[in-house]
């Protein structure tokens, strides 16, 4: 700290030594040493001090550190993390499956089309032949009934 060697420690007891002089030096060294016990006591509590403070700032952030630890939110974190935007969800919230063996599956797109194709496109019957469920029709050949 002051960076003081034995001979500059020796220079200053014998500087001590002439201006105290022999009968006071002993005095003088205890009211010396007694200063030094002071001092250092101030700084022991001045650093106790600052070490309590460390620690509380510490503890501080250590509680602040278990708070957040214990208001996540696993739950939240993984959709967030999995599902962003909510996409997987709404695909799921709305699905196109069905169970065969309790309902009748939901007819495709493509099999409605062909439907509405097939019904379009029947052939015309023949005017000559009657309606199988027709009762009985008139010979167009002899104009009598047949049934």
């Amino acid at each position: 700290m002051f960076d003081l060697d034995w001979s500059k420690l020796a220079l200053i007891a014998v500087v001590a030594l002439v201006v105290i002089g022999p009968k006071d030096l002993p005095r003088v060294m205890r009211m010396i040493g007694q200063w030094v016990q002071r001092a250092r006591a101030i700084a022991r509590d001045f650093q106790g001090s600052l070490d309590q403070m460390v620690r509380e700032a510490e503890l501080d952030e250590v509680k602040r550190t278990v708070d957040q630890a214990a208001n996540f939110d696993v739950e939240r974190e993984i959709h967030q993390t999995i599902d962003p935007h909510g996409d997987l969800q709404k695909s799921l919230n709305d699905p196109v499956l069905s169970n065969p063996l309790i309902e009748t599956p939901p007819k495709l797109e493509t099999e409605k089309a062909a439907e509405s194709i097939a019904t379009e496109t029947k052939p015309a019957e023949d005017p000559a032949r009657p309606p199988a469920d027709a009762g009985p029709s008139l010979s167009p050949t002899t104009g009598k009934g047949q049934g």
